[in-house]
């Protein structure tokens, strides 16, 4: 069995409920038409009924259990309306309702309340617009400011790793790089049912090389020890330390549980972590899932603009694994 066939089992199992705030959307419609015929949740489509059904029509989807909310005749429209104020506290009702019209703060306020588990956009909305629609309603986790992505990396050989921040931030701060691996490592064990060994990564190893980028990564490790001293976390790593056990051993002078045997992969910038899980997909012949969003207080998950059905159902899947 794959890992994403062991992820599309586990969701089977869970069936969470599964909002689809972009309900016009074609490839959104289809996929979570799919998602509820395969049982990997309880998918909702937000948008006209009407205009939902006859989409599905037109499109011969079998949405029979697939739940459509309309937010203009929604019956509890109000409650989220107080909840979004609530969260929101300079804004009136007047502004609120507006607001909560929309199709992103509508379905980030239905996972906020706890209507629905968690929420896949982006297929018809840009990534900054998820993002700031998650954090109005969502919000964060404790301890963290910084939303950010991450890679799970399916190598032929049997590993799995995690890479992160991959999609989002371009040039993130020491504080907001300790963030992103706390975030990872959080990712890694909800998803793996394992712990994460997480090495934040440089073009240095332990003070091999001195440079303003590598006292980033160094105070970075520094942080996120401070926020979650139960993680295994180390660095600065150059990538081979952090994978390979035999340079590992020639490196280090200090014994790491991190060394040599990383399963979470932290990258000081975008242009390296783009970089390094597209040459990982293409050259090692991995398999990319993602990018999957994290950071929330609940699960949201962005897509790609290209996203096919497939994909989507797989994020659909991911997200209910991560509720």
């Amino acid at each position: 069995m794959g890992l994403m066939d062991g992820f599309l089992q586990q969701a089977k199992v869970r069936k969470r409920r599964i909002v689809f705030p972009e309900g016009k959307d074609e490839r959104i419609l289809q996929s979570a038409c799919e998602a509820q015929t395969q049982g990997l949740c309880n998918s909702i489509l937000v948008g006209p009924n009407e205009e939902v059904r006859s989409l599905a029509k037109k499109l011969n989807a079998p949405i029979e259990g697939v739940e459509i909310v309309d937010p203009a005749t929604f019956a509890r429209f109000g409650d989220l309306v107080t909840a979004y104020m609530e969260r929101r506290k300079t804004v009136t009702r007047g502004t609120a309702e507006r607001l909560v019209k929309r199709e992103l703060v509508f379905g980030g306020m239905m996972v906020a309340t706890g209507m629905a588990d968690g929420m896949v956009a982006g297929a018809a909305n840009t990534t900054a617009s998820v993002i700031q629609a998650a954090a109005l309603t969502i919000g964060y986790q404790p301890g963290i400011s910084t939303p950010s992505s991450f890679f799970i990396m399916a190598l032929p050989d049997g590993r799995t790793l995690f890479y992160s921040d991959c999609a989002v931030n371009i040039d993130p701060t020491a504080e907001q790089l300790a963030e992103i691996a706390v975030a990872t490592a959080r990712s890694y064990r909800k998803l793996m049912n394992a712990e994460p060994r997480v090495a934040m990564l440089s073009f240095s190893t332990k003070g091999s090389a001195a440079h303003p980028f590598v006292e980033k990564v160094a105070k970075a490790v520094e942080i996120a020890r401070a926020k979650a001293p139960e993680l295994a976390l180390d660095g600065e790593f150059q990538a081979d330390t952090a994978l390979s056990p035999e340079v590992a051993a020639k490196k280090l002078k200090a014994p790491s549980s991190v060394a040599g045997r990383a399963n979470v992969l932290i990258f000081p910038d975008l242009d390296a972590g783009n970089i390094a899980y597209k040459l990982t997909q293409y050259l090692a012949r991995a398999d990319a899932y993602g990018p999957v969003l994290q950071g929330f207080a609940k699960p949201v998950s962005d897509l790609s603009r290209g996203a096919k059905v497939k994909d989507i159902v797989g994020v659909a899947a991911l997200v209910s694994l991560q509720s």
